[in-house]
């Protein structure tokens, strides 16, 4: 069988870039907020919608769809924010009472996306164009490789703002000692909401990328959902390193399966990896937060 080094390379990383978008989301909920997200995936499909009409009914440009995907994903965060996080941060058993509260938004924000859009997926145009990029001598496709430039962009301006503006510092100071955090004044509902704005707006950017290969449907947050807690807890929650490097290994994982397996395998290897990771190191890559939360 030939196998092209190149192309399950190049899958590699896309799907390594595009899984620590989300990745990243549920990390930093997580370290932050000591929230899991379980409307994540909605996030993803409310902002698929978003990137959608925005180039049936404003502009087609790739700035302008990029944009309308991110705005929907950041703005359904804020949503989730206010329904899950804000009322029930400071009652007992937050944690549990969360991700029911998630889990339940996330159903039923799939019933009012049927509702509004009928079950019949959506494509979205091509907005990295269609003839391939030429880069080494390889032959790289128009929409993966707009999709590394964009998901290695936007999360080195994610991680420049969180080690350099004063919010940034913010939420890093929530993520390292949450409690400690706010005896020193900074608003736990205030960084709550930038939190679910930001992580929103990175699974936006996800799922735009992500509909460039496939499409935008009621369900199309379901398997990202899965893809990020599975690249999150081999990571290790909580930890923005471990989220990165098990993105990497999870997309190769991906890649390789489909290569030499076939795609109804992916799922399979992928499980098998995050139980020998956390077999191996049960804190995962990065480990896990070592205070306990309330």
């Amino acid at each position: 069988m030939d196998v092209d080094i190149g192309f399950i390379a190049i899958t590699a990383l896309t799907l390594g870039c595009i899984y620590a978008l989300l990745a990243l989301g549920v990390s930093i909920v997580f370290a932050s907020l000591g929230m899991i997200n379980m409307a994540h995936g909605l996030s993803f499909a409310v902002a698929g919608y978003g990137a959608w009409a925005t180039a049936q009914w404003l502009s087609t440009a790739p700035w302008a769809v990029l944009g309308g995907g991110m705005l929907a994903g950041g703005l359904c965060g804020l949503l989730i924010c206010s329904v899950a996080f804000i009322p029930l941060h400071d009652k007992p058993n937050f944690v549990v009472r969360s991700l029911v509260a998630t889990l339940a938004i996330s159903l039923l924000g799939v019933q009012g996306l049927l509702t509004a859009f009928g079950p019949n997926a959506k494509s979205l145009p091509p907005l990295f164009g269609t003839a391939p990029w030429t880069w080494g001598g390889w032959q790289i496709p128009a929409d993966k490789g707009g999709a590394i430039v964009c998901a290695l962009l936007l999360m080195g301006l994610t991680l420049l703002w969180m080690t350099r503006s004063r919010m940034g510092l913010q939420v890093r100071a929530m993520m390292q000692n949450p409690e400690g955090a706010a005896l020193v004044g900074i608003g736990v509902r205030s960084t709550a909401l930038t939190v679910m704005a930001l992580t929103g707006a990175l699974a936006g950017l996800a799922a735009v990328l992500l509909s460039q290969t496939y499409f935008v449907s009621p369900f199309s947050g379901t398997t990202p959902l899965v893809k990020g807690l599975i690249v999150a807890l081999a990571g290790g929650l909580g930890s923005v390193p471990g989220a990165v490097v098990a993105a990497a290994l999870v997309g190769l994982i991906e890649a390789l399966t489909g290569a030499f397996l076939g795609g109804q395998y992916v799922l399979i290897t992928q499980f098998l990896f995050i139980i020998a990771v956390l077999l191996w190191r049960p804190r995962g890559l990065g480990g896990l937060l070592d205070h306990s939360r309330e």
